[in-house]
């Protein structure tokens, strides 16, 4: 680090905006940024100015955390979060319920966990430690974090801890990792993350304070020659008191300046340099005995020297530490390669005989490595399949260093197809589809080992989670199923599609039979997104019957399973509705544990169910996969039945859990690193984001927007339903003309690209942007097409769309009756399946066109009323906006008849009294003594000043006044 005994000079500004990001955090201001991104070169200042605020925050109350990322140790999990839970205090550990589940961020504690789930529960422990008083937590050098660190930002960065806490993040600009970099810049955008940018010192500011006791002239050709660097400024002050001329220190570099500092010292001392650089974080007075082979009473001396001249420094924990990240990496790269080698070597065999976890004698263990060493590289590979759940990238990296030194002979075959399995399922995980891929084409074209299946080496599963305890028979078919899951996640449905029809049409040798299931399920998977479902229809008859000749529940299930999603989104009701139904049986007639297989089953399952809108099925399902996946590891599956669960809840009305469950699926989709899969994950969000936001709110089109640019240039499935959701986004907006060429594009050409099973409500949108834009002839077409969708579906929620379509036709004709019982209608349909968003919906469009019918005030009273309770249930600020929005004529329209009957004289309101009794005209006139004649007269001038034309209209509008009101007076 900078030095924390130099005057900070020249950072009034920064100074200022640590103060007002203090005082923001004290009293949590809203709007207060989550984040501060401190950055600049080697050097200038960043780690000064987080020591400032470290003790400001401090003097301030606040609970202050350090940590700091190393540049030989970035490949420790969490490492630099692990350094500052370090400080927390245990008893917040302690007290904090998910105190094991957070273990492998908070104490570096190997746990097999769902990684974004321990992003959530340390966001959990953050706002648990800022319960009583503000947390600043600060972490130093993350140019150098390892990618788990990175992810864990990411997330903090996109979902702030709910409490007053404040992470300040130190980086040098130019190294900075480009997922660090992006993560930050959207923060920026977003308005988490403020940004200080640390730039050369002021040279008037550095000759007032830092060089009092030099002449003037002298201490500009130094402060010139540091180029405003206060690192290499102190180092040329240091060398100008030791007595070097002003000439010469003008003209060095800081690397000569800092390397200069090492002549004076002893072997011994040189020693003790070197090995602190080695071990880094590691480095303590307790492994500094066995690494250097001397006794800790002869390393007291030479540490106290080496500490007055402040090359070592003491850190937390009894830690030494050199004085900056820049003098350590020219000490580290300056030793003896073969000492440095084995200083490694003696450090790791230190941390075993202390009991470390493999995770922290990984680093160690890798640097020792000179060749194949069994004992050192099953280290590395217990470190990795310690870290695979939580940081895949790091378990690919060491099982990486593993493969490259095992040797290339046949009695290392079995055991190298397994590394590479192993590692590509880690590169899947962790976003390296590409590297993923390009792995598996290697274990693809490997020869199996004689009499060994790399189902037998590796257990069952697939790189990324998918296809689970799928093609677990044979080698080759277990490398082909993952190698199309990650060119399904790339996009590239029609290479999958070509490898998995290879690989069940080879005959030297066939695929087994069970072989034969995995790679059939896998087609059903891939195949739609390519074409269509009935491309495969007939392979997946053929995968149901072998899996069913077998005996094979998993098998049969996960037929079924794709049968029944690949009919429901063809708009084959009643076949998808047949093999749902079946898959539901063999799936509710087994117990969880029995499950574990059919974590991808439940997932296709419950999807088939939500579009055959049976939506507490497809939940409940949902459900038990996502307790599945979440136990076993299975990851990339969440985002799937995340999301299934979340469409289940937009249709049923409780839109922020919606966006909640679309925000988790969210994180796994950008750190599986499929753009595919975020921009499904992104149009469900934005037709979450839709209901859940208020008229007016910029987020919903913002992320349809994001979603439309995931998907690219690309015409599945997935694609076509971003564009579509741009156009509801848009639409809502108030962009008709942009809603239905967004829908149009998504549907190609007379719209076949469409999801047939949601077709017509993706033609609502075209219907309702026609007649906004005044083309009532053109949106008549859309809703004749509409009504002929939906009575092909037969799904009450499609038939209600459109009736809503159909609605709007008249509505554009101004007529406005007919409009309203359509709505009416539509409301109905919609409660048939418990879809209460689109019944509230509809009964909220249709309830002021009711009101202001003469008939009917009393239910358009009602119709808005019971919109509005169903808007405000769920959570919904788009309908709840849209209530409030027609309120007013809701509850002008029915007042009416009051003020309407009002203006009546006191005969004519005597006469409509008995009028709505029933009486006639001539009993009316015998009752109060009056001429037929007249009462009809009376009458006549009722229905003008009323507006009615009937006595049944003009009954029902007395009957519509409001209750407890007298009527004849």
């Amino acid at each position: 680090m900078e030095t924390e005994r130099m005057p900070l000079v020249g950072r009034d500004a920064e100074l200022g905006l640590l103060d007002r990001l203090l005082a923001d955090l004290a009293a949590d201001a809203e709007g207060r940024p989550a984040v501060l991104d401190i950055s600049g070169e080697a050097g200038i200042g960043k780690s000064r100015l987080t020591h400032e605020l470290c003790r400001r925050a401090a003097h301030g109350g606040a609970t202050v955390l350090r940590g700091r990322a190393t540049e030989y140790e970035r490949h420790i999990p969490f490492q630099p979060f692990t350094d500052a839970f370090a400080d927390l205090d245990p008893t917040v550990h302690a007290s904090f319920p998910a105190a094991a589940e957070v273990a492998p961020v908070a104490t570096g504690a190997a746990r097999r966990a769902d990684r974004f789930g321990l992003h959530r529960a340390t966001a959990a422990l953050l706002a648990h430690a800022a319960a009583t008083a503000p947390l600043v937590i600060v972490l130093d050098d993350l140019h150098w974090a390892d990618a788990a660190s990175l992810e864990l930002l990411d997330h903090l960065v996109r979902h702030p801890p709910r409490a007053r806490v404040l992470l300040a993040v130190a980086r040098r600009e130019r190294q900075s990792p480009a997922p660090l970099t992006a993560t930050l810049l959207r923060g920026t955008d977003t308005g988490a993350v403020r940004r200080t940018v640390l730039g050369p010192l002021d040279e008037r500011a550095c000759v007032e304070r830092l060089t009092p006791g030099l002449d003037r002239e002298e201490a500009v050709r130094l402060i010139a020659a540091g180029e405003g660097n206060p690192l290499y400024l102190l180092a040329l002050l240091q060398a100008h008191r030791e007595g070097a001329p002003v000439s010469r220190l003008s003209t060095t570099g800081l690397g000569a300046l800092l390397l200069d500092e090492l002549t004076p010292l002893g072997p011994g001392q040189r020693r003790l340099v070197e090995v602190v650089a080695a071990l880094g974080d590691h480095a303590t007075p307790a492994l500094l005995a066995p690494v250097t082979g001397r006794a800790p009473a002869d390393l007291a001396a030479d540490l106290a020297e080496l500490t007055r001249r402040d090359l070592l420094r003491t850190g937390p924990h009894g830690r030494l530490t050199l004085r900056h990240p820049v003098l350590r990496s020219l000490v580290h790269d300056g030793t003896d390669p073969w000492m440095r080698t084995e200083t490694h070597r003696l450090a790791a065999a230190a941390l075993a005989d202390a009991g470390a976890p493999p995770a922290e004698r990984a680093h160690h263990a890798e640097r020792s490595l000179s060749g194949w060493d069994p004992e050192t590289a099953a280290v590395l590979v217990r470190a990795a399949e310690q870290a695979a759940d939580t940081a895949p990238a790091s378990c690919a990296h060491w099982l990486g260093v593993v493969l490259r030194h095992l040797p290339h002979t046949p009695d290392h075959a079995v055991r190298r197809r397994d590394l590479m399995l192993r590692r590509a399922r880690a590169l899947g995980a962790c976003g390296e589809l590409r590297a993923s891929r390009d792995l598996l084409h290697q274990v693809i074209a490997m020869p199996d080992p004689a009499g060994e299946g790399i189902g037998e080496a590796v257990g069952e599963g697939t790189a990324d989670g998918e296809g689970e305890g799928e093609g677990s028979g044979g080698s080759r078919a277990s490398a082909v199923v993952l190698c199309a899951v990650m060119e399904r996640h790339l996009g590239r449905y029609s290479e999958a599609v070509a490898l998995l029809r290879r690989e069940l049409h080879r005959d030297d040798p066939a695929p087994s039979p069970a072989d034969q299931v995995a790679l059939g399920l896998e087609l059903g998977s891939s195949a739609p997104h390519d074409t269509s479902y009935p491309t495969v229809r007939a392979d997946m008859a053929h995968t149901l019957a072998v899996a069913r000749s077998l005996g094979d529940e998993v098998g049969v299930t996960g037929a079924l399973a794709v049968a029944a999603l690949g009919e429901a989104y063809e708009g084959e009701t009643a076949d998808a509705d047949t093999y749902a139904r079946q898959a539901a049986d063999l799936v509710d007639s087994l117990p969880d544990d029995d499950l574990t297989g059919l974590c991808e089953q439940l997932a296709r399952l419950a999807w088939a169910e939500a579009f055959l809108e049976r939506f507490a099925d497809a939940e409940r399902h949902a459900d038990r996969g996502l307790a599945i996946a979440r136990r076993t590891g299975r990851l990339a599956l969440l985002p799937h039945l995340l999301l299934c669960k979340a469409h289940v809840h937009i249709q049923i009305c409780r839109p922020v859990s919606a966006v909640e469950l679309a925000d988790e699926a969210e994180d796994i989709a950008r750190g599986i690193g499929s753009d595919e899969l975020l921009a499904f994950v992104l149009a469900t969000k934005a037709h979450a984001v839709v209901a859940a936001c208020p008229p007016g709110d910029p987020r919903p089109l913002a992320v349809a927007e994001e979603a439309v640019a995931a998907a690219g240039l690309g015409v599945n499935w997935w694609a076509s339903i971003a564009r579509c959701m741009l156009g509801y986004a848009a639409l809502t907006a108030g962009d008709p003309a942009r809603a239905r060429e967004a829908v149009l594009h998504a549907g190609g050409p007379d719209l076949r690209r469409l999801q047939p099973s949601m077709r017509p409500l993706f033609l609502e949108v075209l219907v309702t942007a026609s007649v906004a834009l005044g083309e009532v002839d053109v949106a008549k077409d859309w809703a004749q097409r509409a009504r002929e969708e939906a009575e092909r579906l037969d799904l009450p929620v499609q038939r209600a769309s459109a009736l809503r379509s159909t609605a709007h036709i008249p509505l554009g004709l101004g007529d406005a009756g007919a409009a309203a019982e359509l709505f009416m209608a539509a409301a109905e349909e919609s409660a048939r399946s418990g879809a209460q968003f689109w019944e509230a919906f509809s009964l909220l469009l249709g309830a002021p066109l009711l009101a202001a019918d003469p008939d009917g005030p009393r239910r358009g009273r009602a119709a808005w009323h019971r919109g509005r309770r169903l808007a405000a249930a769920g959570g919904s600020a788009m309908l709840t906006g849209l209530a409030d929005a027609v309120g007013p004529a809701v509850a002008e329209a029915a007042d009416g008849p009051e003020r309407r009957l009002a203006e009546l004289t006191a005969r004519e309101r005597e006469i409509a009294g008995l009028v709505a009794e029933g009486l006639t005209s001539p009993a009316i006139a015998e009752r109060l003594c009056l001429s037929r004649r007249t009462v009809e007269t009376h009458v006549s001038r009722i229905y003008r000043k009323t507006g009615v034309s009937s006595r049944a209209a003009l009954a029902a509008l007395i009957a519509a006044r409001p209750s407890g009101t007298a009527f004849s007076g």
